[in-house]
């Protein structure tokens, strides 16, 4: 299968899965700095060389791997509302994670309003075709209840408890 080096287009109902551009920045920046959208993510707010480097490892995630983050847009107005997709991080966890992890982070306003569901949804059908392996991995702080709950709905189940920095994670797995 020739490598994907640019993130391939999504639609869903009300969504545009597609990839992060620099014009992007300003947004991805306010939404890592947001207090509100790290609280369960390492719960402090990102400053903007942080999310400097985040965009360019959700670009060069596909340029190198095949696979990485979509930016997540408004289908309508082509607002930047966050982003989704897989990853390879090489974190520091036990045991290691040897599958591509999927993450997805939302502005506050896009919140509760079924958008992350449907994102995920695509994400999966698209890692089902092109992601290596039968299955995808993330990890949630067991004390963030949303993302808990819509990993869930979307056919994540716990695998096992681990620690990243210090702090406990719920490794879960989704069969692709």
């Amino acid at each position: 299968m020739p490598l994907i080096t640019t993130a391939p287009l999504l639609l869903t109902e009300r969504l545009r899965l597609d990839a992060h551009t620099l014009d992007d920045f300003d947004s991805l920046a306010a939404m890592w700095a947001d207090p509100e959208v790290v609280r369960y993510i390492g719960g402090t707010p990102r400053d903007r060389e942080d999310s400097w480097g985040r965009l360019m490892r959700y670009v060069g995630h596909w340029a190198l791997l095949g696979y990485g983050y979509w930016a997540v847009r408004d289908k309508v107005s082509g607002a930047y509302l966050g982003g989704i997709g897989f990853s390879d991080f090489q974190r520091d966890i036990h045991p290691a994670l040897d599958v591509p992890e999927m993450g997805w982070t939302l502005v506050t306003s896009a919140q509760g309003k079924g958008y992350a569901t449907e994102a995920l949804r695509a994400a999966l059908a698209w890692g089902k075709d092109h992601l290596p392996g039968d299955k995808a991995v993330c990890i949630i702080s067991p004390e963030n209840q949303p993302s808990l709950a819509l990993a869930k709905k979307v056919g994540f189940r716990e695998n096992h408890r681990s620690e990243y920095h210090q702090s406990p994670i719920l490794v879960m797995h989704c069969p692709l």
